[in-house]
């Protein structure tokens, strides 16, 4: 599905465009007094080719990286990039999954969310055309229509202002992620501490594995926002780089926060390894014990049972029985003694 808004300057006004206005005013659309931002949610192929080669033409390198998803669609996302060309600025960011932050809200677990949490947002911006492209619902893209349908003169700040309020819009989605994150780390670490079970283990290796998918895709994205925010691409305003800067502030704080969460996790699978091998000692120091307390009276139950008269005493007297379960349990006794003695138990 294709939505494209327009703001045709100097009119500041919101104006709402259909698939056949791009095709019949191309020309009209692509000159400077023009303002344009086609959002591209779901796009089939004849949309991407209509889009992406015939209104605007993108280099082949970039509508392969556009499509991929599509193409591919049990691929992971492409990561963060930026790249210049002569006649536009190529941005590929990873926002998370609308129903991964749905199914967030509703776990009470965090290992019950399943799936994959990132997805891919490409944008495609010149001086008056912003052009994002997504596989997915997102957020982030619902933010923006919001935001203009209440300030639709905003609009005609351009497409860099446009742009800057979807990477702020996901970047902060990130927020309430890093907030379970922490939350369910507390809840391991005391699990972990008063029963160790092998499901906290399976647990904590499953979100150690989502920290770092997480992890790669904001530093990769901390990439991105530092040479938009430092004025190296002409296609970002000046005035704009402040904006950028500040999602910027919030992306480095969320991936210290990511970072901080790696350690924690890699901590705590330590510890369950520890604790895992302390409670193994205790059993081998239990069952050593027994073993050391039964062996004697083993023994002596071995020799009585020989039935040899010259070696097994007693054996015609009617107390020998009773002499013998005498010796086995003094026997016990003092290597319960010897254990007490030396403060093993």
């Amino acid at each position: 599905m294709i939505t494209i808004s327009h703001w045709p300057l100097p009119d500041k006004a919101l104006h709402t465009l259909s698939a056949e206005d791009l095709r019949h005013r191309r020309a009209e659309l692509l000159t400077e007094p023009n303002l344009l931002w086609i959002d591209m949610a779901q796009p089939t192929e004849a949309e991407e080719q209509f889009v992406l080669q015939e209104f605007f033409r993108i280099h082949g390198l970039s509508f392969e990286d556009v499509t991929r998803l599509r193409r591919e669609p049990e691929s992971p996302p492409h990561l963060p990039k930026a790249e210049e060309f002569p006649d536009y600025l190529f941005v590929v960011v990873n926002p998370l999954k609308q129903s991964y932050l749905q199914h967030l809200g509703k776990a009470r677990d965090r290992s019950d969310v399943r799936g994959k949490p990132l997805t891919q947002l490409t944008a495609v911006l010149t001086r008056q055309l912003l052009i994002t492209h997504h596989v997915e619902p997102l957020t982030c893209i619902d933010y923006l229509h919001a935001f203009l349908a209440r300030h639709g003169a905003q609009g005609q700040r351009g497409p860099d202002y446009l742009f800057h309020l979807i990477l702020d819009s996901t970047v902060d989605e990130f927020a309430p992620v890093l907030d379970h994150i922490e939350e369910t780390l507390e809840d391991l670490e005391t699990s972990v501490m008063h029963s160790p079970r092998q499901e906290l283990y399976r647990k904590l290796l499953r979100l150690k594995r989502e920290i770092i998918v997480l992890r790669k895709s904001l530093i990769a994205e901390r990439e991105v926002l530092v040479r938009l925010a430092r004025s190296e691409f002409v296609l970002v305003d000046e005035r704009e780089t402040v904006y950028y800067r500040n999602v910027y502030d919030h992306l480095v704080r969320f991936a210290d926060l990511m970072e901080s969460s790696r350690d924690m996790a890699s901590d705590l699978m330590q510890t369950f390894l520890a604790a895992q091998s302390n409670h193994l000692n205790q059993i081998m120091k239990v069952l050593t014990m027994i073993s050391t307390i039964v062996l004697p009276m083993t023994l002596i139950a071995g020799i009585y049972g020989m039935n040899f008269e010259a070696l097994t005493p007693d054996t015609k007297n009617s107390w020998g029985f009773p002499i013998a379960l005498v010796i086995m349990l003094g026997s016990g006794l003092l290597a319960l003694a010897f254990f007490w003695w030396k403060r093993w138990i």
